[in-house]
């Protein structure tokens, strides 16, 4: 994931919040350019915003869009083990509607900012977040796509059925053995029946996180990165966005 044609601004912290909650997010945006630009809200991993979440915005502010790396967890609230960032995910995913309120709030904050277009948003997500980025397109909230990175693919027992009107790209690992092919079979099976013009993409021996290289390069541990998924993941969300945008 390189930059590309557009030269971007330095990153800078974003304040913004939830309510009560103090949200610190971190935001790219190309130089200024004639028309309004695309945003794209990036949804972190269960460890928070991490370098990896600040390089994918500088990466799409050099493709040309506005890009927000939301803030889940409230700021300063970053786990400091595994443990913690299990716990700190669980509760989000166990509270779809607070999650659901901290990604419409993200979408906001980048909303407001100079030069992006309201009408051209995507949110893209990295394993927890790639379950927000499906939430988001479930949630009905106002962006044209979202693609999900290795993310958990579960919608809430509860759920109701609703028509989703985002479109969506899954990006899956083949061998991921925390989404276990049941998952896989109910996620597509929920989106045919919201009429969801989506696109799920399998790629062969990848784990789980393959596309982190925090998670090393050992398969059998169950997350690894994979540099030939890494790498077309990404060209498949650079060829929906170009499709869109």
């Amino acid at each position: 994931m390189t930059s590309d044609a557009h030269p971007i601004q330095p990153g800078q912290s974003l304040s913004y919040s939830d309510g009560a909650t103090r949200l610190e997010g971190h935001l790219v945006r190309p130089e200024a350019r004639a028309d309004a630009a695309p945003g794209v809200l990036v949804v972190h991993q269960w460890m928070g915003i991490t370098d990896h979440e600040q390089q994918v915005c500088r990466d799409l502010a050099g493709l040309g869009y506005v890009a927000l790396a939301a803030d889940i967890f409230g700021a300063g609230v970053r786990p400091g083990t595994l443990q913690e960032a299990a716990q700190l995910a669980g509760t989000y995913k166990g509270d779809r509607a607070l999650y659901r309120r901290r990604l419409a709030a993200g979408l906001e904050a980048l909303k407001a900012q100079p030069g992006v277009d309201p009408a051209r948003l995507a949110v893209i997500g990295y394993c927890f977040g790639g379950t927000g980025a499906l939430e988001a397109a479930r949630a009905g909230l106002p962006v044209q796509a979202v693609v999900s990175f290795h993310g958990g693919l579960d919608a809430p027992v509860e759920a109701l059925p609703a028509p989703v009107r985002a479109r969506i790209l899954a990006c899956h690992g083949a061998d991921d053995p925390f989404v276990p092919p049941a998952d896989v079979a109910a996620f597509q099976a929920e989106m045919r029946r919201a009429g969801a013009d989506y696109v799920f993409i399998a790629y062969a021996g990848a784990v789980h996180a393959f596309t982190q290289k925090s998670a090393g390069s050992d398969p059998s541990r169950g997350a690894a990165y994979q540099e030939t998924a890494a790498r077309r993941s990404w060209q498949h969300m650079r060829d929906l966005f170009a499709e869109l945008f």
